[in-house]
């Protein structure tokens, strides 16, 4: 049973634990488990460090992020985007020569054509640490044709081997190209996992995640 009370200061100590955010720079709101975010940071990585670290909070329904990203340095687009350039060049994980890259005010958009759905997400991921990028927006899109069947039992395996998802209680329907996940987890961590697993796939292009979270508390 826990209040809104206990889950801030949970927040609260859990961005005190992390190296990059400077707990300082952020106001923490939680009513009947849903925690809203607010402030101002100087890096991208900061504010995306800070909102999974409040999902991976106990008894968090939701988080809401309105943290403002404000660059300190004046970098200009065109330096952001041979940066970019650099890193996705030099992620092993990433087909550089399928993505376009553009940067309009420090916004990256990523655009373009992959083969696995994990590549997308690592296109994005590892831009995160780029000093200069406000947001990024990724409609890379996904090329892959597998089996539905197969694509379900393979998402089910891969809950059943991880140690933070309970396989038992999510359910995988395959639809095209997109997984659709219902059932019901213990905390906002393990639905982003779910949800990544799920994504991990071949053939998947896009995942439906509908799992709810269940957790007995009092808000206050």
């Amino acid at each position: 049973m826990r209040t809104d009370i206990e889950i801030k200061q949970d927040v609260l100590d859990e961005f005190a634990w992390q190296p990059i955010v400077n707990e300082t720079h952020f106001n923490i709101e939680v009513k009947y488990g849903i925690v809203r975010l607010s402030g101002i940071v100087s890096n991208l990585a900061e504010k995306l460090v800070a909102v999974n670290a409040a999902k991976k909070i106990i008894g968090v329904k939701a988080v809401v992020d309105d943290i403002e990203v404000k660059i300190k340095a004046n970098v200009s687009d065109t330096d952001l985007a041979k940066k970019i350039s650099f890193d996705l060049e030099w992620n092993t994980s990433v087909p550089q020569e399928n993505i376009n890259v553009k940067v309009e005010g420090g916004h990256v958009f990523l655009t373009g054509k992959v083969k696995w759905a994990y590549q997308k997400s690592e296109a994005e991921k590892s831009l995160e640490y780029i000093e200069g990028i406000k947001s990024i927006t990724n409609t890379i899109s996904i090329i892959e044709e597998v089996t539905p069947i197969d694509i379900e039992k393979n998402i089910n395996k891969a809950f059943e081997r991880s140690a933070s998802i309970d396989a038992n209680n999510i359910t995988v329907t395959i639809q095209g190209n997109t997984a659709i996940l219902q059932g019901k987890v213990n905390s906002i961590k393990e639905k982003d996992d779910a949800l990544i697993a799920a994504y991990l796939a071949e053939g998947i292009t896009n995942v439906k995640n509908e799992l709810k979270v269940e957790y007995d508390a009092v808000y206050m």
